[in-house]
C-alpha cells in the first residue's frame, strides 16, 4: 500500500454517509454542542468589543465592538473546524476505531477522510453562522452583503478541517494538539487582524501574517460586514481553496501512510 500513499483523493460521492454518521452522532448533543462554541466568542466579542471598546477611539473609521465583530465570526469558525477535525476525528481514528469499522464497508479511507473534512467544515459553519446571527441581531451588520459571510465561513472550515486533518494524522495522542494550538492557531489569532488592525505589525510580521488563511478569511469578512466589497476578493478566496485543496491532500498521504502502511 505504500505506492498509494500520495495518489491524488478520489472521494467521489460516496463519502455521505460518513458525514451522515457523524451528524447524527452530533444531533444527540447539538444543544450543548452549540452552546459551548457560542460562549467563548461571544465572551470576547462581548467583553472586549463593548468593555474595551468603551475606551478606544474607531478601529478603521467604525466603533471597536462592530470591527471585532466580523474577526470574531471567522475565529469561531477556524476554532470549531479544527476542533472537529483534531479531537472528534482522532477519537474516531485512534481511540473508537470507528474508521476501521467504516474501512471495513465498501467505503476507502479517502471517502472517510472527505466525509471527516466536509462534516467539521459543516459544524464550523454552525458555530460560525450562530455568531453572525448574534452579530446581526446586534445590529452589527451594516449591510446584505453581510450574508456572502455564510459561504466564506464553510471554504473557511474547509481550510481549518483540512489543515487539522494533518496534525491528526501526525499525532501520538491527545497531547500533541497542544504543539498546533501554541505554535500555530494562537499565534494566528493575534497576528491576523481579528482584535486589531495588522497595520500596527512590524512590516516583516505584516508579511508573514498576510498569508496565513485567518487573515485572509479576515479580509473578505469585515468589508462584507461592514457592507463594502473587499479588496483582491477573489485573490483571497483563491487562497482559502487552494489551502483547502492542497492541506487535504497531504493529510491524505499521511492518513495512508499511517493506516494503510
Amino acid at each position: 500500500m505504500r505506492g498509494s500513499c500520495f495518489a491524488l483523493p478520489r472521494p467521489g460521492l460516496r463519502w455521505l454517509p460518513v458525514w451522515q454518521r457523524n451528524f447524527l452522532v452530533w444531533r444527540k448533543l447539538a444543544f450543548p454542542s452549540l452552546l459551548g462554541n457560542l460562549a467563548d466568542p461571544l465572551i470576547y466579542m462581548l467583553g472586549l468589543g463593548y468593555g474595551l471598546g468603551g475606551l478606544l477611539p474607531a478601529v478603521q473609521g467604525v466603533d471597536y465592538v462592530q470591527f471585532l465583530a466580523a474577526g470574531t465570526v471567522v475565529a469561531s469558525t477556524m476554532n470549531a473546524a479544527t476542533f472537529e477535525a483534531l479531537y472528534s476525528a482522532f477519537s474516531r481514528m485512534h481511540v473508537q476505531k470507528t474508521w476501521d469499522a467504516i474501512l471495513n464497508t465498501p467505503l476507502s479511507l479517502d471517502h472517510v477522510l472527505t466525509g471527516e473534512l466536509v462534516w467539521a467544515a459543516s459544524k464550523s459553519l454552525l458555530s460560525g453562522g450562530a455568531i453572525l446571527l448574534v452579530v446581526a441581531l446586534l445590529g452589527l451588520a451594516a449591510s446584505p452583503l453581510a450574508l456572502w459571510i455564510v459561504p466564506l465561513i464553510f471554504v473557511t472550515g474547509l481550510a481549518f478541517a483540512a489543515l487539522g486533518l494533518i496534525v491528526c494524522a501526525l499525532a501520538p495522542s491527545y497531547e500533541f494538539f497542544m504543539y498546533y494550538f501554541t505554535l500555530f492557531i494562537t499565534p494566528m489569532l493575534l497576528l491576523s487582524g481579528v482584535f486589531f488592525p495588522t497595520e500596527r505589525l512590524p512590516a516583516v510580521v505584516q508579511t508573514i501574517a498576510g498569508w496565513l488563511p485567518l487573515a485572509h478569511a479576515v479580509q473578505l469578512a469585515r468589508p462584507l460586514l461592514l457592507g463594502q466589497l473587499p479588496d483582491d476578493a477573489l485573490a483571497h478566496l483563491a487562497a482559502l481553496l487552494a489551502i483547502a485543496g492542497a492541506c487535504f491532500c497531504i493529510a491524505t498521504a499521511l492518513t495512508r501512510r499511517r493506516l494503510l502502511k
